[in-house]
């Protein structure tokens, strides 16, 4: 059986304003589930703004329970 874990991630509070930037907390969250044993499955928009632009997304892990 296996045990998962979905992290929010919000990216509504910053404004994009530069053509490109990027964000990096994602990585910052998959590699700590890492060192805790999680394995990282995907991600699932939860949220875009009305121009397309994704605002939340889950980022989805597992381990053996």
């Amino acid at each position: 059986m296996r045990e998962y874990e979905y992290v929010s991630v919000d990216y509504k509070k910053r404004e994009v304003i530069m053509v490109g930037f990027g964000i990096s907390e994602h990585r910052e969250i998959i590699d700590d589930y890492a060192a805790r044993g999680y394995r990282y499955v995907d991600s699932i928009i939860t949220e875009v703004d009305s121009n397309a632009r994704i605002r939340k997304i889950d980022l989805v892990f597992e381990k053996d329970a």
